[in-house]
């Protein structure tokens, strides 16, 4: 049986927004405009019961924080002290809209986020997902990231507000 690797060059958009605020208090807007899903979801996937969790899905707001990882408390291992935090955001009845049409697009689903401390400030790093889910040159894919590109840079620029 014989293994093969394909490699794909694509462009990519990468979005910094910087801001002068402090860390905690845009940390704690972002986590205010865009609330924690509740895995209870996921559980009703996991015991099938679908249609009660597409009711709780379709209920949901446009984003949600699926999770979240402390790099700067990671950098302590390394002797520096650094505000970073890395975030998976996104909505599951947006992700399973595009991966019904092309699977691969789960790779990019929820989207990561990074809010780290800046010169004078903080920002949020990310990259585009009208780029990312290009890739794909599927036009139902290319719709949805379209507006969950718009969703998620209003949400940033709100919170870095």
């Amino acid at each position: 049986m014989t293994t093969t690797a394909d490699i794909k060059t694509i462009s990519i958009d990468h979005v910094t927004i910087r801001s002068g605020k402090d860390f905690s208090a845009v940390r704690s807007k972002l986590e205010l405009l865009i609330p924690r899903i509740d895995d209870r979801i996921f559980t009703l996937l996991r015991y099938r019961q679908t249609e009660r969790a597409l009711q709780e899905l379709e209920a949901l707001p446009s984003l949600s924080i699926f999770g979240f990882r402390d790099h700067g408390a990671l950098l302590q291992v390394a002797g520096l002290e650094r505000q970073s935090v890395q975030y998976d955001i996104g909505n599951p009845l947006t992700a399973s809209k595009m991966t019904r049409h092309r699977i691969s697009a789960g790779l990019y689903a929820p989207v990561r986020v990074l809010l780290r401390e800046d010169t004078g400030g903080v920002a949020f790093e990310y990259d585009r997902p009208l780029t990312t889910f290009g890739q794909f040159e599927n036009l139902q894919v290319g719709e949805i990231a379209q507006q969950l590109d718009r969703d998620l840079l209003v949400a940033l620029e709100t919170a870095a507000s």
